[in-house]
């Protein structure tokens, strides 16, 4: 799944996040693209709260955040 994120501050990226991995079964990907900087911490931090695994973090050249999520639980 894609979640679209961008243009959305601290704590929006985290919580449109939240409501897709309700969404989807143990072991699915989420790639979140966002570009509020905080969200290389926020997201992360969740992840580890909610037993949920981040694959990869990237930033592109537009300075757009990339990040994959693995469903945990």
């Amino acid at each position: 799944m894609d979640l679209d994120a961008r243009f959305l501050l601290c704590p929006m990226p985290v919580i449109r996040l939240s409501a897709a991995m309700a969404k989807v079964a143990t072991g699915d990907r989420v790639t979140v693209r966002c570009t509020d900087p905080g969200a290389l911490y926020d997201i992360p931090a969740w992840c580890r709260l909610e037993g949920h695994e981040i694959l990869e973090t990237r930033t592109e050249s537009s300075g757009e955040i990339v990040i994959v999520v693995r469903a945990g639980r």
